[in-house]
């Protein structure tokens, strides 16, 4: 399950990660959310055309997990279980807002922001927002003090090809405040990195915050002149050493300010790749289909995380974990108060250790589309139900920023697949195994009672409302 790939030679068990002393200064978390980088696109899965240093570093000094999933395989609904904790579809999350959404994040439900700020923490975010555009949807209503970024997806401006004209003029935020329209995307990871550093910098001498959810390598691709035809790969490969110079960019300052051991560093994706975009697109690793779909393409992502002194180097985490694990993870780090709303997550501290027997999570939910369970995982086995979804087999895939074809409702059959053995999930096994058929089926109609699932017309008994601007 957990596997050691370098001796750490200090023993780690005098580290104390609960923070009950509150005279001990509290470390720093960063937080990174990559948008639609795939499993593979980093070189220590298999990328190619260009080279990630940094990203692979990151992992070699701490710990990196093979087995981690997006709480779903799209924009917002994955964001808003990022930093809730809770599987999207439990707070009337689905799908991606746009600018004419009315909806956001309820202000009941409590982000990693507020319960951080309520330990003292300060606290920003930078880059993509989108969990509502309006403004009692801001970050600033979430428990972050400072803002600088967009609301939701710089593909929903005036310029996009594919829908010209449909969206308005794309607004940069800062605050609460649109201060440009438009902004010159070549520019947005130099600038949120520049404003992370900038903050880490101001806030030095107290316990920070800061998510950094960087707008690429979702399409449109835009890349600064740093690394413009830098890569072998094009266009995308450009984008991605340009988020690999980011994390360097955030470690170096970390050391040089000595802060790198006292800050936790998470990063990690929101979904696998847009894969009708081609060339423009990143690469799922082998595994099945991309963004928009519950096969292990469309969630299973790469993270890492880091902690000099903390979390023993050159660690690979095969247990199961997921991105809504990681609000419980800060909070026990911290030693913050969990919200007073029940999640999703579970607290994978014990792993971050080294403890190579701890298996918080067991069982993973592939909910998407508006309230569809549309696959279960029980430690190696997955089990995919009938239902309609997107797949990108079949059709050429697209050029230069336009997309190719796809299919939105595919009928797909489901079966029972040993992603120990078969991660591309190819081979149904479920007339071989019908006792695990049987102990997966058990998960899926505890989750129908519990969240509901439209596929089954399961309404759930625990699903909360989603926020709505007061009329």
């Amino acid at each position: 399950m957990l596997k050691k790939i370098i001796v750490f030679s200090l023993p780690i068990l005098f580290f104390s990660f609960v923070l009950k002393d509150k005279s001990i200064v509290k470390p720093n978390v960063i937080l990174v959310y990559m948008d639609d980088m795939g499993f593979g696109d980093i070189a220590r899965n298999g990328a190619q055309g260009y080279q990630t240093p940094n990203f692979d570093k990151l992992a070699h000094d701490g710990i990196y997990f093979s087995q981690f999933y997006s709480p779903q395989a799209v924009c917002t609904a994955s964001r808003a279980g990022l930093l809730t904790g809770c599987y999207p579809n439990r707070l009337g999350f689905s799908g991606a807002l746009d600018h004419t959404a009315k909806i956001g994040l309820n202000t009941e439900e409590e982000t990693i922001a507020e319960l951080l700020k309520a330990e003292g923490y300060s606290t920003a975010a930078f880059g993509k927002w989108h969990l509502g555009h309006l403004p009692d949807f801001l970050p600033t209503k979430h428990g972050f003090d400072e803002f600088y970024g967009i609301p939701y997806s710089h593909d929903m401006w005036p310029n996009h090809p594919v829908t010209k004209n449909y969206y308005p003029e794309l607004p940069l935020i800062e605050g609460e405040k649109t201060i440009q329209t438009n902004p010159d995307q070549t520019q947005f990871t130099t600038n949120f990195t520049e404003k992370t550093i900038d903050f880490i910098k101001r806030k030095k001498d107290k316990p920070f915050f800061v998510y950094l959810a960087h707008p690429m390598p979702h399409v449109p691709l835009a890349v600064s002149d740093k690394f413009k035809g830098k890569s072998k790969q094009g266009l995308y490969g450009d984008v991605m050493m340009e988020l690999d110079w980011s994390i360097g960019q955030i470690r170096e300052t970390l050391k040089k300010l000595k802060l790198d051991e006292n800050t936790l560093l998470i990063v990690t994706s929101d979904n696998g790749p847009w894969l009708n975009y081609g060339n423009h697109a990143g690469s799922a690793g082998g595994l099945r289909e991309g963004k928009g779909t519950s096969f292990d393409g469309g969630q299973r992502v790469p993270c890492m995380m880091a902690w000099k002194g903390k979390i023993p180097t050159g660690l690979v985490a095969n247990n199961l974990s997921a991105a809504l694990d990681i609000l419980p993870t800060i909070v026990e780090a911290t030693g913050a108060k969990m919200p007073k709303r029940r999640i999703d997550g579970v607290s994978v501290l014990d792993v971050l250790k080294g403890n190579t027997g701890a298996n918080p999570r067991t069982s993973f939910l592939y909910y998407y589309r508006k309230n569809n369970l549309e696959a279960v995982r029980d430690e190696n086995w997955k089990l995919v139900f009938p239902h309609p979804g997107r797949t990108y087999e079949g059709f050429s895939a697209g050029k230069d920023g336009m997309p190719g074809g796809v299919n939105e409702n595919f009928t797909f059959e489901g079966g029972l697949y040993d992603l120990r053995r078969d991660p591309g999930e190819r081979y149904n096994v479920m007339n071989d195994h019908p006792e695990v058929v049987q102990r997966l089926m058990q998960i899926a109609d505890e989750a129908r009672q519990d969240i509901g699932d439209d596929l089954t017309k399961s309404e759930g008994k625990n699903r909360r409302t989603i926020g709505k601007i007061k009329e």
